[in-house]
């Protein structure tokens, strides 16, 4: 490890809702965040399809390096991380063909089960992926394209994720970034290629496909036309873990292997690291992911549905006046505690008309407390979490090799005291919490690596832990605790 000052790279870091751009600083291995700029990525919806404006967020990105170039930072490279499984279209002339599609499109409701009855077997399929069954994956979208006879299906020539359709539109340099790809129920674990029977399923090849790069490989430089736009010159664009996810996890300031993450913003994801993929018929029972990790292990993980509830609500109670988060997290601490409790993941919750109202239609129908509140809607979500968490830790613990024995907030909702103390308290284990910027900061870690700056993984987390202050919660109440964990299996159940 290298110990003077390394230099300063940017993290482009694109969220489902609002992008930003972060520098890092390296030094004295230490790393300093500073935030340049942020800007909105709305879902824009037109004839009844949902899309990204994939033009919009490459303006924004030169903006944010115009930014760089004003303000006289001098950065070594550039690397874009952003949600998984979305993509572009590309013909032949090397031109975007239409705008992409965003994983929140209902084209593709009921996908899976089409896909499972007229082209492969639910069972083989997760066999070959161990990917997690969700109906926007790129297979399902892939699937649904075909079926709605979209126009350019019929012309594409190559498909790349978000980040590295970006990062082709900085550098003219096409590549697929494994822990992005992974994402797309497409991939092989074992291998670490695409499947060619799946591919075929949907009428595509490995042609159509760039070539497969791993975390911290340098794509190219800043194409003439960036470098005009923006005045810098000789810049990396490096191929980070694209998979937002992937990145946050290789922040985890973990000291050693006996731990467990939950990357917690709009969804709650919670997995263990492993070296190979975990594939069997228990982790097909339970839908658990097997995704690619930053450093060459699996990140077995399960999506829990987080905090998109609480957003979700927040929309509704605004129309009454504006409220903060740390307003409602104030009214659940007032609220009574263990009233009502919902299953997170019930399908009900994923794009209800009314949130609010679909939290108290399902209190109801189990025969529970109906909260009526902000105070006891907002304590039902979270203490719900908090039990829900518990449930996947139990059964990741079944799947590990090693005793799971810390649990490692990061992201956005580790800066949650509340739900960090419920979460620890649930699971009866120490919980660590932050970086809350863990994605941005994985995003750097690994261009300082491509930049010959550190070596790997560990020395990425001791940089980290020298970087970071960390939050330790300690469990409380247990009997309390273990005694209304029963109540919510009692109403756990998909309804």
């Amino acid at each position: 490890m290298k110990s003077e000052n390394a230099g300063t790279f940017l993290a482009i870091d694109l969220g489902a809702s609002s992008g930003r751009a972060i520098l890092g600083n390296f030094e004295n291995n230490r790393l300093e965040l500073k935030e340049i700029s942020r800007f909105p990525n709305p879902i824009i919806e037109v004839n009844g399809r949902a899309y990204w404006d994939l033009l919009h967020l490459y303006s924004e990105i030169i903006k944010s390096l115009q930014k760089v170039k004003s303000d006289k930072v001098n950065i070594l490279s550039v690397g874009i991380d952003t949600w998984g499984v979305d993509f572009v279209c590309f013909g032949k002339d090397g031109e975007p063909l239409r705008n992409p599609y965003s994983y929140r499109d209902t084209h593709t409701f009921g996908a899976p089960e089409r896909f499972f009855k007229n082209r492969m077997p639910k069972e083989e399929v997760y066999k070959k992926t161990g990917i997690q069954i969700m109906n926007f994956n790129t297979l399902f979208q892939l699937a649904t394209q075909i079926e709605d006879n979209t126009s350019t299906y019929p012309v594409i020539d190559k498909i790349l994720f978000m980040p590295d359709a970006l990062s082709y539109l900085l550098t003219g340099k096409m590549v697929t970034e494994y822990t992005i790809a992974s994402t797309s129920q497409m991939i092989n674990p074992h291998t670490r290629k695409f499947d060619d029977s799946l591919l075929q399923s949907v009428g595509l090849n490995q042609d159509n496909f760039a070539p497969i790069v791993f975390s911290g490989t340098e794509i190219g430089k800043l194409s003439n036309t960036v470098e005009e736009l923006t005045g810098l010159s000789n810049i990396s664009v490096v191929a980070v873990a694209g998979h937002d996810t992937g990145s946050a996890v290789l922040a985890t300031p973990a000291s050693d292997k006996n731990f467990a993450y939950l990357s917690s913003g709009t969804w709650s994801l919670m997995g263990i690291e492993s070296d190979e993929p975990v594939i069997t018929d228990e982790t097909y029972d339970l839908n658990f992911t097997n995704e690619g990790g930053a450093d060459g292990t699996v990140r077995l993980l399960k999506n829990i549905c987080g905090m998109w509830l609480i957003e979700q609500c927040k929309k509704e109670w605004d129309k009454d006046g504006a409220l903060s988060y740390d307003e409602i997290v104030n009214a659940a601490q007032e609220a009574e505690p263990f009233k009502c409790f919902i299953n997170p993941d019930s399908p009900v919750f994923a794009s209800p008309l009314s949130m609010i109202d679909s939290i108290k239609d399902y209190c109801r129908q189990t025969g529970q407390f109906v909260p009526e509140t902000i105070g006891e809607v907002a304590r039902c979500i979270y203490e719900s979490l908090a039990f829900r968490y518990r449930q996947v830790l139990e059964n990741l613990q079944k799947l590990a090799d090693f005793p799971i024995e810390v649990l490692h907030i990061i992201g956005g909702g580790a800066q949650n005291k509340m739900l960090n103390q419920f979460t620890s308290n649930s699971i009866g284990k120490t919980v660590k919490a932050g970086p809350s910027e863990a994605t941005a900061i994985g995003n750097l870690m690994l261009q300082a690596k491509a930049a010959g700056f550190v070596k790997d993984k560990d020395e990425i987390r001791q940089i980290i832990r020298n970087s970071v202050e960390l939050e330790i919660f300690q469990p409380k109440d247990a009997g309390l605790w273990e005694e209304n964990y029963k109540k919510y299996l009692a109403v756990f159940r998909n309804i």
